[in-house]
């Protein structure tokens, strides 16, 4: 019973760190950036492109094994290579990786900007021992004397 204590108690300790808890959070919100990323992409970004160059962004590209005589759109596309799915996840990858590069390079500026603020302030030099302090006295005070 003891060992299961501890591991219950090793299992709390890990959970309730700060970068466990950073880290959860971290994926929450990037969970829900991801929808906002993909909604772009499809929503805004495969337009334009579509547009642009008349190239359709969404597309199949037919097996010739496969006969196709008699399916559904749905039997199509689950017996087709989705080319067009997997450029749109390639752009949403690209966005993401570029928005957490962007996020990244300033906080890490941030930071250097705090670690410049302390390095600028001069240390004080640390007090001398009392001995010495009263030899060095001494010694001035005979130095007066001569």
């Amino acid at each position: 019973m003891a060992e299961k204590k501890g591991f219950l108690t090793e299992f709390k300790e890990f959970a309730l760190k700060g970068n466990v808890m950073d880290m959860a959070v971290g994926v929450l919100i990037g969970g829900a950036f991801s929808g906002i990323v993909t909604a772009l992409t499809t929503d805004f970004i495969n337009p334009l492109i579509s547009s642009i160059g008349g190239a359709e962004i969404a597309g199949l590209i037919k097996l010739p094994w496969v006969n196709y005589e008699g399916l559904d759109p749905e039997q199509v596309k689950s017996l087709s290579l989705d080319y067009g799915h997997f450029i749109t996840t390639v752009i949403n990858f690209l966005i993401m990786a570029f928005i957490i590069f962007l996020l990244m390079k300033s906080i890490n500026k941030l930071m250097s900007i705090g670690k410049k603020k302390e390095e600028e302030k001069p240390a004080e030099p640390p007090k001398p021992d009392p001995q010495i302090e009263l030899l060095t006295e001494i010694r001035d005070l005979l130095k007066e004397e001569k």
